[in-house]
């Protein structure tokens, strides 16, 4: 009975799965077919928008295809054009030349005349006063036709204004650049082409900014004196110191070392030079100023008939005067000891004179083997393409050895004064003992 009753609950359940399986089928078959009709419909759309886009392209290469043919018809007919209008220029130029002739030469004269006048004019003092002088002289230099009437008479004047001027001596105001570069408005005297001062110190005109520049480095003390002079006076013939190369020398003194410069580049050797002529020089007017306080008390001692031991003659004196005994040669023995004790005294320094006279040169040619050593150092590592980078060490050398010399030669003159002058007071020394012991000889 359970079997049956199983068997039929079997039956009933396996219909119903089957008939859930058939359902699931007919659903994923219905949305198959949905789904390719929409990929078809969409399919249709893209195939559309693409022979759209291509319908597109197409025209727009036909016009594209249209404005080329046009324009390469364009251009022929411009390329005729412009071949038909080379042949009249060349036949207009022809013409104008067989017609100007002569006037071509001079016309071309007049050109070149205004090129060179407009360089002149740049860097001519004069444009610092009458500036924007250049413009109408730059339009005949550059152009190619006729020069006009006027144009030729703006060369003539520009020309005849120039040479007026460099005769003058004129007096204008205008801004000076600083060596700060600040502008000053200052009162200028232009002398001519040649120069130009203000305040006293020369000026430098600059093309580039159209300005008087003040020198970085000013020329001698006596030409700043006669500048200072010439501002002073307001008529009347004055003496002046100008530069016939209109600012070439005046420019090459900024490059030009002054004194401080050449004993820097002398470097360590240079200074301990120096250092050593100013001790040799002290001390050797030193020992001048002495001697002739000693060799004036030593004169004053043969005036004066009391010993004074202020001096190396009073002491001698002293000393024979303390030997109270007749005999002639205990005196000598004694004055010779005197003699003894102050000659030293005398000839103190001389020999330290002489040492530092000898050494000076030694020590210039020490820089100068230093120097060349740079220099031979700088030709193996950079060549001798660039003679800048040898002029360090060939200043060294030639500095030290200026300055060797320079110290050497006026501590000899010393040396040879000190000595002349020593050996004058101890001539005095053995005079006096010598008439001293003369003197003893005869009394006895």
């Amino acid at each position: 009975m359970n079997k049956r009753i199983l068997i039929i609950a079997v039956l009933m359940i396996a219909p119903q799965i089957l008939f859930a399986e058939h359902l699931a089928l007919d659903q994923l078959l219905r949305d198959v077919k949905k789904t390719q009709g929409l990929d078809a419909k969409t399919n249709k759309t893209r195939e559309a928008s693409f022979l759209a886009e291509k319908n597109k392209q197409q025209h727009l290469l036909q016009v594209a295809q249209s404005a080329l043919a046009k324009q390469e018809k364009l251009s022929k007919q411009l390329k005729t054009h412009l071949d038909a209008n080379e042949e009249a220029l060349i036949k207009l130029e022809t013409e104008l030349k067989n017609r100007s002739g002569v006037l071509g030469e001079l016309f071309g004269v007049a050109r070149q005349a205004a090129g060179d006048l407009e360089i002149d004019l740049n860097s001519s003092l004069v444009s610092a006063q009458l500036p924007n002088r250049v413009e109408k002289l730059n339009l005949i230099a550059s152009s190619k036709a006729l020069p006009t009437i006027s144009q030729l008479e703006t060369l003539w004047f520009s020309l005849q204004e120039e040479m007026t001027e460099s005769g003058k001596v004129v007096r204008f105001n205008t801004q000076i650049e600083q060596a700060s570069g600040k502008p000053v408005e200052s009162e200028v005297i232009r002398i001519g082409t040649f120069n130009a001062l203000a305040n006293g110190k020369y000026l430098q005109y600059s093309p580039d900014t159209g300005r008087l520049t003040l020198l970085a480095r000013q020329p001698e003390s006596k030409y700043l004196v006669l500048a200072e002079e010439l501002a002073a006076t307001q008529k009347g013939p004055v003496a002046a110191g100008i530069d016939p190369t209109r600012g070439v020398i005046l420019s090459m003194l900024i490059q030009a070392p002054d004194t401080v410069e050449r004993i820097k580049q002398g470097g360590f050797i240079g200074y301990i030079i120096l250092i050593m002529g100013a001790i040799g020089f002290c001390y050797a007017i030193f020992r001048l100023i002495s001697l002739s306080m000693t060799g004036k008390k030593m004169t004053a001692q043969l005036d004066s008939s009391v010993s004074s031991a202020d001096n190396p003659l009073g002491r001698v004196f002293l000393a024979a005067e303390q030997d109270k005994s007749e005999d002639t040669d205990n005196l000598e023995l004694i004055l010779d000891e005197a003699i003894t004790r102050e000659i030293p005294v005398l000839e103190n320094g001389l020999s330290m004179i002489k040492l530092l006279a000898a050494v000076a040169p030694l020590l210039g040619l020490l820089g100068t083997v230093t120097g060349m050593i740079a220099t031979f150092q700088s030709i193996s590592l950079f060549g001798t393409g660039d003679p800048k980078l040898m002029a360090s060490g060939i200043s060294q050398a030639l500095v030290t050895t200026m300055l060797g010399l320079y110290v050497a030669i006026p501590l000899l003159f010393l040396h040879s004064l000190v000595s002349s002058r020593s050996r004058v007071l101890v001539q005095i020394l053995d005079e006096q003992t010598a008439g001293l012991i003369s003197r003893r000889a005869e009394k006895k």
